[in-house]
C-alpha cells in the first residue's frame, strides 16, 4: 500500500507502508506549514524504526488519514486546533492506540494544562531539535509521556489548585434542590426515565439538568458524578435533610450507592 501525502498526489519516493520494519513507529504529520511536513519527514527517513505513513495539512484531512492508516504517534500543529474544544478528546476517540505530540509556537501555563489534561502525550516547541524530537516520538511510542520540568511545575500545581477549590467551602459549587435530588438519584443506579418519573418531570429536562451539574462540577459522565459525590461527601447533607423528612413520614430514605 502505497502511503498517501494528503496534500497532494502521492509521490514515487513515498515508502509503501510495508516497508516499515517489525515493531516500526508509524507517524502521521499534520501540520499546515509544507515546510516543517517537509522538514519532519527528512529528519525521520534518517531514523530505521520510524515512518512517516502520511502528511495533512489540515484537522479535517487528519480524521480521514486516521481511518486509512494504522498510526502509532500523531505530530500535530497546535494551531491546527487552536480555537477548538474537543478536536484532542474526539482524535483520542477515533485512534485510541495513537499518541498525540502537540508543537507549539510558544508554551503557555493554561494551554499546556489543558492539553495533557485532555490527552495529549507530549507539549513540544517548533524550535525543537531534530535529535530531541526523535527521542521524544520514541519515548512516545513507548507509552511514555514527554514533559519538560517546566510543563511539570504547571500540571503539578493545577492539580493542587483544583483540589484546593474542591476542598474548600467557600468556592463549593452551589447546586439547587433539584440538582441534589437528581444526584442521589444517579448514586443510586437509576437512569433519566426512573429520575424523570420520580421527581414528575421529562427525561430531556433531566438531560439539561445534568450537563448544567456536570458543568458546575467538571466532571463529563455519571460515574464521574458518583465517584466525586463520594469522595466529596457532597451529599451528606441532602441525605441528612431527606432522612429526617421520611423519619417524620415513618420511612428512611434510599441507601447511598453507585451502580451505574
Amino acid at each position: 500500500m502505497t502511503v498517501v501525502n494528503f496534500d497532494q498526489t502521492p509521490h514515487p519516493d513515498d515508502a509503501p507502508e510495508e516497508s516499515i520494519p517489525h515493531g516500526g513507529i508509524r507517524v502521521i504529520l499534520a501540520d499546515s506549514q509544507a515546510i516543517y511536513r517537509v522538514g519532519m519527514k527528512k529528519v525521520f527517513a534518517l531514523e530505521d524504526d520510524i515512518r512517516v505513513v502520511a502528511q495533512v495539512e489540515t484537522l479535517a484531512n487528519l480524521y480521514a488519514a486516521l481511518q486509512r492508516y494504522p498510526t502509532d504517534v500523531v505530530l500535530l500543529e497546535g494551531q491546527l486546533i487552536a480555537g477548538t474544544t474537543d478536536a484532542i478528546p474526539e482524535l483520542v476517540r477515533q485512534a485510541p492506540d495513537a499518541k498525540l505530540i502537540v508543537q507549539v509556537s510558544e508554551t503557555d501555563e493554561s494551554n499546556t494544562v489543558e492539553l495533557y489534561r485532555r490527552g495529549v502525550r507530549g507539549v513540544v516547541p517548533r524550535s525543537i531539535s531534530p535529535d530531541l524530537l526523535v527521542k521524544c516520538v520514541r519515548k512516545i511510542a513507548e507509552g511514555e509521556t514527554w514533559i519538560d520540568n517546566q510543563s511539570i511545575s504547571w500540571v503539578i500545581e493545577a492539580y493542587r489548585s483544583q483540589a484546593t477549590t474542591l476542598t474548600d467551602p467557600k468556592v463549593q459549587p452551589k447546586l439547587s434542590k433539584k440538582e441534589l435530588a437528581i444526584i442521589s438519584c444517579i448514586t443510586r443506579g437509576m437512569r433519566n426515565k426512573e429520575i424523570a418519573y420520580q421527581i414528575g418531570t421529562t427525561e430531556q429536562v433531566i438531560k439539561n439538568y445534568l450537563r448544567k451539574v456536570y458543568d458546575k462540577l467538571g466532571v463529563s459522565d455519571r460515574l464521574e458524578l458518583a465517584l466525586y459525590c463520594l469522595h466529596h461527601e457532597l451529599l451528606k447533607q441532602y441525605m441528612h435533610d431527606e432522612n429526617a423528612a421520611a423519619g417524620q413520614q415513618g420511612e428512611a430514605a434510599p441507601p447511598l450507592r453507585a451502580k451505574l
